[in-house]
C-alpha cells in the first residue's frame, strides 16, 4: 500500500510538471491563426488511466488553470473572450478540462473489468479525453458567447454563419488531428508504463 501511494504521488507530480511545461511552451499547442490544436490531454490520459479519475481531475484542473492563465494576453482568442466575460471564460476553460480526467478515468475503470484487450482499453480511454474536451469546450463556447459580437465576427470570417457551420469550421481538421495524435500518444505511453507497474508489483 505504501509503495502504491508513493507511486501515485510520484507519477502525479511528474505529470503536473510535464503539463505545465507543455502549457507554456510550443510543445503543448499547435496554433493556426485563432485556432489551436492542444496536446495537453496526453498527460491527463496517462494520469487518469494509471491512477484513476481523481488524479485525472487534478491534472485536468491544472490544464484548465493554465488555459485560463493564457487568456491574460497570451492567447488572442481567450483574451478577447475575457473582455466579454471573465467568469464565463473561466468556466469554459476549467470545467471541461476537469471532466476530461473524470470521464477518461471512469471509462478506463469500467473497461478494465471487461475481457477487452488492454491496448483497446487504453485506446478507447485515450480517445475519450480529446473528444470530451472538444465537445464540452465548444459547447460552452456556443452557450456563453455565440451571440457576442466577437464570435459572430469570427464566425463570419470562417464562413460559419450558423452554429453547425461554425462548429465544423472551428473543429474541422484541427479536431481530427487532435483526436488522432492524443489517442495514439496516450496509448503508446500507457503500454510501457503499465508494464513497468506490473513488473515492480505496484498495484492496488
Amino acid at each position: 500500500m505504501k509503495k502504491q501511494k508513493i507511486y501515485r504521488l510520484s507519477i502525479t507530480g511528474i505529470l503536473i510538471a510535464i503539463l505545465i511545461i507543455m502549457a507554456f511552451t510550443p510543445v503543448g499547442y499547435l496554433r493556426i491563426g485563432l485556432l489551436s490544436i492542444t496536446f495537453l490531454t496526453v498527460p491527463i490520459i496517462v494520469g487518469a488511466v494509471s491512477n484513476g479519475p481523481v488524479v485525472g481531475a487534478i491534472l485536468g484542473l491544472c490544464f484548465g488553470l493554465t488555459s485560463f492563465a493564457q487568456c491574460f494576453g497570451m492567447d488572442a482568442f481567450g483574451t478577447a473572450l475575457m473582455q466579454i466575460s471573465p467568469i464565463k471564460t473561466a468556466i469554459m476553460c476549467i470545467v471541461p478540462r476537469v471532466l476530461i480526467g473524470v470521464v477518461c478515468g471512469l471509462l478506463y475503470k469500467g473497461l478494465s473489468k471487461t475481457k477487452m484487450p488492454k491496448v483497446a482499453q487504453y485506446g478507447i480511454s485515450a480517445f475519450s479525453a480529446p473528444l470530451t474536451n472538444t465537445i464540452l469546450f465548444m459547447g460552452l463556447l456556443i452557450l456563453f458567447f455565440w451571440n457576442s459580437e466577437y464570435i459572430q465576427g469570427v464566425a463570419a470570417e470562417l464562413g460559419g454563419t450558423t452554429v453547425i457551420k461554425f462548429l465544423i469550421a472551428m473543429v474541422g481538421i484541427n479536431g481530427i488531428i487532435e483526436l488522432i495524435v492524443c489517442t495514439i500518444l496516450g496509448t503508446l505511453i500507457l503500454i510501457p508504463l503499465q508494464k513497468a507497474v506490473s513488473r515492480y508489483h505496484i498495484s492496488e
